[in-house]
């Protein structure tokens, strides 16, 4: 829905207008008191995009914007909460698969929080192959045994592809980002589950920037 589009509907009920994310209470009312700080505070909207590439944990970009000058790629959508307050909310366009269903919410430990249930794009990488049939077996062994595995840990792998010599490159995520037992999950388990399952692959190497990880399950 375009900027124009938005204001004259007020959000509507059409599919069109359905929203992207869902804004709890808290954090709508969190939202509109920083609002209330800004010049036009009315006619600004939370811009939510995603800050970080593909490969890495999502990270976000969370800032005030006049939801009439949004580009018309971006979606705009109107939140209202229990109490009839509303606040638009803008998403670029592209970012929109990728944030569809995401929960912001707001507590007083943590501030403004997304909970959001997709997973990061895999990074492009020049030379390693995703699109044939090696690469299905990969991804529903990761989707089916592997992740659910390491979701016990808060954490995830994603396929990126395989280099056609044996080797399968992973990126990870969650509570295997950053942490201090990475290389030995990805190797002692991931490449287990692997290559016993799939001769074809015999290592998997992790293309994570693991430094860019804040640890969030080992200590």
């Amino acid at each position: 829905m375009s900027p124009l589009e938005a204001l004259a509907s007020g959000g509507g009920d059409g599919q069109a207008s359905r929203p992207i994310i869902t804004i709890t209470d808290a954090a709508l009312a969190k939202l509109l008191e920083l609002r209330a700080d800004e010049a036009d505070a009315e006619q600004l909207g939370l811009r939510l995009a995603i800050a970080s590439g593909p490969g890495e944990d999502f990270r976000y970009d969370l800032s005030f914007d006049e939801f009439l000058k949004a580009a018309f790629t971006d979606e705009v959508r109107t939140h209202e909460g229990s109490d009839g307050a509303s606040v638009k909310v803008i998403v670029p366009g592209d970012h929109v698969e990728l944030l569809q269903d995401a929960t912001l919410d707001f507590t007083d430990t943590q501030g403004l929080v997304i909970r959001n249930p997709n997973r990061p794009q895999a990074p492009d990488i020049e030379g390693l192959t995703n699109d044939d049939e090696l690469s299905a077996e990969i991804e529903a062994i990761v989707s089916g045994e592997v992740n659910p595995a390491l979701a016990a840990h808060g954490g995830f792998v994603t396929y990126v592809g395989h280099d056609g010599e044996g080797t399968a490159y992973m990126t990870m995520g969650g509570g295997c980002h950053g942490c201090s037992m990475s290389k030995m999950t990805m190797l002692d388990g991931v490449q287990t589950m692997l290559s016993e399952a799939l001769p074809a692959v015999q290592r998997v190497k992790d293309l994570t920037d693991h430094s860019t990880g804040e640890n969030p399950y080992y200590s």
